[in-house]
């Protein structure tokens, strides 16, 4: 195993790619440690601290360089503080078979400008949040499906990739990002036995989306046997800038 150089931590955040605004990323995913300490009857050792998991949490701390165009961080910044969760990719790289990690979240701290005779900084500080009826939880690590680029067109969409089964109890997770919109455009999210992909299974689906943003798919539960995992495109009319993460928890 080798040490991993942080030079390309790709970030969507919603509709936007925040990658190149970014000199620095950081994902805490925790649990509230709570003190389950009882007396220890018939002992003669000192009892230890014990906790349990408690409330899960994520937090996405970024600080970059600020710009404040329309295409920039500055209005995707300030409309996500104190707004509507947001789905969020985070990847090393963002390249199609890369880890990923996908979570929603809402930005509670937005922080810019600077000293003088500096280049403008932001920071910005989001925290999980579950969305209405997706029935999210905080961290999921999965793959990139799709990575940034466009579509025009229908059939398979991005890379086959072996995400892995879908456990009893456990649930599928997808998010999409626009980046920038045609007309329409659905996709289904389908599973398989094998990479080829010759009998693929639909799971999900999403869509028709009609502009940009990021759209978090509804759940979906275990089990599921097939380990292989692809996003199709059923309808697009236009041209898409998006990305694609899918994630078992």
């Amino acid at each position: 195993m080798s040490s991993f150089a942080a030079n390309n931590i790709t970030t969507w955040f919603g509709g936007y790619d925040m990658t190149g605004d970014l000199n620095s990323t950081t994902l805490a995913m925790e649990y509230d440690a709570l003190g389950a300490d009882a007396f220890k009857p018939g002992t003669v050792t000192k009892p230890g601290r014990v906790r349990v998991a408690g409330l899960e949490s994520v937090q996405l701390d970024q600080a970059g360089l600020w710009q404040a165009a329309d295409d920039a961080v500055d209005p995707v910044a300030f409309a996500a503080l104190g707004g509507s969760s947001q789905p969020v990719s985070n990847s090393p790289d963002g390249l199609e078979s890369s880890v990923a990690y996908l979570y929603r979240v809402r930005a509670f701290n937005y922080e810019l400008f600077g000293q003088v005779g500096e280049v403008a900084p932001f920071r910005l500080t989001a925290q999980s949040a579950r969305g209405t009826g997706l029935a999210s939880v905080g961290g999921i690590r999965g793959r990139v499906l799709k990575t940034k680029g466009n579509v025009s067109g229908t059939g398979g969409l991005g890379s086959v990739v072996q995400v892995g089964a879908v456990g009893a109890g456990q649930y599928l997770y997808a998010a999409v990002h626009v980046f920038s919109a045609g007309t329409t455009i659905s996709m289904d999210l389908a599973s398989d036995d094998n990479l080829g992909f010759t009998s693929g299974t639909t799971r999900g689906s999403v869509g028709p989306i009609t502009t940009t943003g990021g759209t978090w798919m509804t759940r979906v539960a275990g089990p599921i046997t097939d380990d292989y995992w692809l996003f199709n495109v059923t309808a697009c009319t236009g041209t898409f800038s998006l990305a694609c993460t899918v994630g078992i928890r």
